[in-house]
């Protein structure tokens, strides 16, 4: 039976990803938008691989669940890359929880029910995610394990706890990692791994949406301020997803790799601590 790699988000770090491990292999691009998922297959299937579209909104169990469907008729799923998410530029507190956080949690249910042996995922975190302040560990212990219809019931991400978009991405980012934690070891039970990826700024529509929109002084500022002095590529993300995802990350499971350029890095120590 073909092998089965699906992506959601069919944005520029999911195709850099895809281009590097779905050699050979069936891709499944999946977007909220059929046409953003249409114009990344096209591109796909110009090169040479074996491409195929689906309409997807995470945030919806119904349309998860038909993707999952979608994917297990074309084959065995041996590999997730989940990139689909909206910005703090982009969406209010609630809808950011909705589908960066439970949307996020849904996919590894429902995909982890089908996953086949020897298969391995990556999710699109952000360093965001890591400069949110200390969590309790019971805060932390619900974001990694609440089930995911419960999840966005949690207290602390009540509408009038998470007033702020940013504080919102924030939470979902952190929640992201550690549900990914979490669900290594279900994932592992099936033979399979799941990691996350944490980026910092990087060159796509979402970063160009947020460079132009009212946090742009700030992006910039980190931009400058980093040990690398410059935005990343989804090239560079996607060579760490095809080591996360191929044989030489195969003792790697349950973590998530900041790669942000030495943002926070500097966030903590250098110059961007001072404000």
């Amino acid at each position: 039976m073909a092998e089965v790699i699906v992506v959601i988000g069919a944005g520029q770090i999911g195709q850099a990803i895809a281009r590097r491990v779905s050699v050979g292999k069936r891709v499944l691009l999946a977007d909220m938008r059929r046409e953003n998922a249409q114009a990344a297959a096209s591109v796909l299937a110009d090169a040479g691989y074996d491409a195929h579209v689906a309409t997807v909104d995470v945030a919806s169990r119904e349309t998860v669940h038909a993707l999952v469907a979608a994917a297990t008729d074309l084959g065995d799923v041996t590999g997730l890359i989940h990139a689909a998410g909206v910005s703090p530029s982009q969406a209010p507190p609630q809808v950011i929880l909705k589908v960066d956080l439970y949307g996020t949690a849904l996919v590894l249910d429902l995909f982890g029910e089908v996953i086949a042996p020897g298969g391995s995922g990556v999710v699109i975190a952000s360093q965001s995610g890591h400069r949110l302040p200390p969590l309790s560990v019971e805060q932390n212990h619900a974001l990694a394990t609440t089930p995911t219809e419960e999840l966005l019931a949690l207290p602390f991400l009540a509408p009038d706890q998470v007033t702020d978009p940013l504080k919102a991405y924030q939470l979902s980012k952190r929640g992201n990692a550690l549900r990914v934690a979490a669900q290594a070891v279900r994932w592992g039970e099936r033979g399979a791994r799941i990691n996350a990826i944490s980026p910092g700024i990087v060159m796509t529509p979402l970063a160009r949406d947020e460079l132009t929109g009212p946090r742009g002084a700030g992006y910039r500022k980190m931009i400058e301020g980093s040990p690398a002095r410059r935005a990343g590529t989804p090239d560079e993300v996607g060579a760490v997803g095809a080591l996360l995802m191929g044989p030489d990350g195969g003792f790697i499971t349950g973590s998530d790799v900041l790669m942000d350029g030495g943002v926070t890095a500097a966030w903590l120590y250098g110059d961007l601590a001072k404000g």
